[in-house]
């Protein structure tokens, strides 16, 4: 009984859209930014995530959380772009990407001088790049990782990758990372 009435809670939370977006926009949103580095584009892939979790609410079958399901319809829809664009994609990039320094300025540090903010703006900077050397299935398991701060399984489940593909693609990841941009990552 008790699952039912959780699969009944879930499926209520799913019917009332605005209460959807209002919860899970403002993370899903930044996970397809950091994602793609297009902050149009993410908009309009998050609020076609939304419909299309709105649309299809009926097919969730409450084996993980809302969450965990759209991050996965998200992770879909950012594939689809990607493939659909993949060349172009990357040209625009540049003109189009965040600029992660500002993002770094809202970074926490222990100390609020400028020196420090502008080495968390440098040590950003340099993560960001380095992402951009990443694959596609890299840069989303770390950034579902560490942006996210999502548990290895959730990514497993959001991704439709195995548990041990996920821990292979995060530690390439990491690699990669703390080569590119230092050790001190």
């Amino acid at each position: 009984m008790q699952s039912v009435q959780g699969a009944e809670r879930t499926g209520s939370e799913l019917d009332d859209i605005d209460a959807l977006v209002r919860t899970y926009r403002p993370r899903l949103l930044r996970f397809v930014t950091f994602s793609i580095g297009d902050q149009d584009m993410a908009e309009s892939i998050t609020q076609d995530c939304f419909l299309k979790a709105y649309n299809g609410r009926a097919n969730f079958r409450g084996d993980c959380s809302v969450n965990t399901w759209l991050t996965s319809i998200a992770v879909n829809l950012i594939r689809d772009q990607q493939r659909l664009q993949k060349f172009r994609f990357w040209r625009q990039a540049r003109a189009t990407a965040i600029d992660i320094t500002d993002a770094a300025s809202f970074l926490p540090s222990a100390e609020c001088s400028p020196e420090n903010r502008m080495l968390v703006q440098e040590k950003a900077q340099q993560v960001q790049t380095s992402l951009l050397a990443l694959s596609e299935k890299q840069r989303t398991v770390f950034l579902m990782r560490f942006i996210e701060e999502m548990e290895l399984s959730e990514i497993a489940a959001a991704t439709n990758m195995p548990l041990n593909t996920v821990k292979t693609h995060l530690h390439r990841a990491l690699k990669s990372v703390r080569a590119q941009a230092g050790k001190t990552i």
